[in-house]
């Protein structure tokens, strides 16, 4: 699938984060849950309705400034792309 960079991801109906032990978060779905660690998580985080996906990008390659940002777009894409068609995200 191809996320269109003006798309604003957010989270699918039935999924929600909860509070597992000490201060980490695992999204629950219907499925079950899914734990994020490191950018996974900050990605999905920032999936929220108002950011589009090109901002989430771009917050990312100021964070991440010594990756190639190129890649960095892409893999967001990609992630964005594989949630949204195991239905965590929608667009």
């Amino acid at each position: 699938m191809t996320v269109p960079p003006a798309a604003r991801p957010r989270l699918a109906p039935g999924c929600r984060w909860a509070e597992a032990q000490g201060a980490e978060r695992i999204l629950l779905v219907p499925e079950g849950a899914i734990r994020l660690r490191g950018t996974g998580r900050e990605i999905l985080e920032n999936c929220d309705g108002e950011r589009t996906v090109e901002q989430i990008v771009a917050d990312l390659q100021l964070t991440y400034s010594a990756g190639d940002p190129a890649r960095i777009a892409e893999d967001v894409r990609s992630f964005l792309g594989q949630l949204h068609q195991k239905r965590v995200i929608d667009f």
